[in-house]
């Protein structure tokens, strides 16, 4: 059963984490997402997310516990880590340099969880404009995790997941809609 569920997107991403989310159940493991927004549009994302979803949606601040039936966004211009103290993941939020390009970047949201040394999580790369994220995806593969990528005919833009896909850092690839199957089934076990 997995523990953690990491997103990443940004041109088009926004549907698509929609429809990746929003018929997750309610007592899932948290997932915690990075989509490239400016600041402002964050907090109206996380609202219309509560909207649709059945877990609870809050944007990301410093010290957040991440708990089951929890979905975290990034806050605009803000870098997000998962970190962990052994049994529980927390969320360390923060200023801090682009990197890809990006600030909040998916690349730092998922060298994090691979950092965190559990095989029982997953990263979800969909669509998007360059490479952020490619090369923090190949790290959760090389750590164990389970790795999904968008497929190219459902993307808006296929830069970030082809840049995963070349870099051999995707498991499986899929449309957003077959996503949701493949985390639903996951969190099953």
């Amino acid at each position: 059963m997995i523990k953690l569920i990491a997103i990443g997107a940004s041109t088009g991403g926004t549907d698509a984490i929609i429809e990746v989310v929003k018929g997750l159940p309610a007592d899932c493991p948290p997932v915690v997402i990075v989509q490239h927004m400016p600041d402002m549009f964050t907090s109206i994302y996380a609202e219309r997310l509560s909207k649709v979803c059945k877990m609870r949606v809050k944007e990301a601040d410093d010290g957040d516990r991440l708990e089951k039936g929890m979905i975290v966004t990034a806050r605009a211009d803000r870098q997000l880590r998962v970190i962990s103290d052994g049994d529980r993941f927390y969320l360390q939020v923060g200023t801090g340099e682009k990197v890809s390009g990006h600030c909040p970047s998916v690349d730092v949201l998922f060298q994090s969880v691979a950092k965190l040394g559990e095989k029982d999580t997953v990263g979800v790369l969909l669509t998007g404009m360059g490479k952020d994220g490619a090369q923090g995806l190949l790290e959760m593969k090389q750590a164990g995790c389970t790795t999904v990528a968008q497929d190219k005919e459902s993307c808006v833009v296929y830069g970030m997941p082809r840049a995963a896909y070349e870099l051999g850092a995707v498991d499986v690839q899929a449309p957003p809609e077959e996503i949701f199957i493949l985390l639903s089934g996951l969190i099953n076990g």
